[in-house]
């Protein structure tokens, strides 16, 4: 099966969604663990009023009160609508997030070329790595090889992000039980050892290979190689309004975040990245970017 865009329908096969509560009702009843290669998770308490809130029923976003962050955002978002098909909540187009202005022959012409370039190449040249790791996630254990997610891209405009799935299938049913571990600041939700992370989903975030099906989103023009990186919508709901401006730019594979210590520094820090990235952007850093990248993720500092 080849990968497609396609803006209304959730892909089905070896690309469903990761985290779809349908696939895993199917397997777990209710009360029942999810396994990290044999090991027993036992789900924690769900965090009340004072941690982050839980996902609201049938797939909306739960947001805060008037004045809150999420309250506001819902309003520019033309508020929170319910992915029918996967059950995770999805947002409209953004039009009040103006877009950037793209200046010079790179940004109007160069930078798009490059990545469509640099993209079917490295596709082609991968695809035996492709073949390797999708016959590694089948060998571990039942499930779909790809994760599929909502991601909001330039301008508010969401599309379809694609990994290699790197936890166990329903993993996201069990996100609200564990989000009294969070350690991450801000919006974002990270767990240095996720229980729901399988061994070969360990080594594949630790190297950064999860994220390869992405060179297709760059191929089609969702994303750029270089670029903020795409949030999902509910992290969006949650944006104060200065923060909205990443969205502004195509994101990308990887930025100034990414070569700065990823999960290791804050969300104000990475935000405050994003926005020296949209103003200084152009060929220059953005080739020392991908550059730089490579020691990055050839030392795997912040990846989990």
């Amino acid at each position: 099966m080849s990968l497609h865009r396609t803006p209304d329908r959730v892909p089905t096969g070896a690309f469903a969604r990761e985290g779809s509560a349908a696939l895993e009702s199917s397997r777990l009843g209710a009360g029942e663990t999810v396994t990290e290669g044999g090991t027993p998770f036992s789900p924690g308490p769900s965090r009340g009023s004072a941690g982050a809130p839980a996902a609201a029923s049938g797939g909306q976003i739960a947001t805060a009160g008037t004045g809150t962050p999420a309250s506001r955002n819902a309003a520019i978002l033309g508020g929170p609508t319910a992915d029918a098909e996967a059950g995770r909540a999805t947002t409209r187009e953004l039009p009040n997030v103006p877009l950037h202005p793209e200046r010079g022959l790179y940004q109007r012409f160069g930078k798009r070329w490059f990545d469509a370039a640099a993209a079917g190449l490295a596709l082609l040249m991968l695809a035996p790595l492709f073949l390797g790791i999708a016959l590694a996630i089948r060998i571990e254990g039942a499930g779909p090889t790809f994760y599929c997610s909502w991601r909001v891209g330039r301008g508010g405009r969401r599309f379809r992000f694609y990994k290699f799935r790197s936890m166990v299938v329903g993993a996201d049913t069990y996100r609200d039980h564990l989000l009294h571990r969070n350690e991450a600041d801000g919006p974002v939700f990270k767990i240095a050892s996720d229980p729901r992370i399988t061994r070969v989903g360990r080594f594949l975030r630790r190297s950064s290979l999860d994220e390869l099906p992405q060179l297709w989103n760059v191929l089609v023009g969702d994303m750029s190689l270089v670029g903020p990186r795409p949030p999902i919508p509910d992290e969006v709901l949650q944006y104060e309004p200065w923060q909205l401006r990443r969205l502004s730019v195509r994101p990308g594979l990887t930025c100034l975040w990414q070569i700065s210590g990823r999960s290791r520094i804050g969300f104000d820090e990475w935000m405050r990245l994003d926005m020296e990235y949209i103003d200084r952007q152009g060929l220059a850093l953005d080739l020392a970017i991908l550059i730089r990248t490579i020691p990055a993720v050839v030392s795997g500092e912040g990846a989990y």
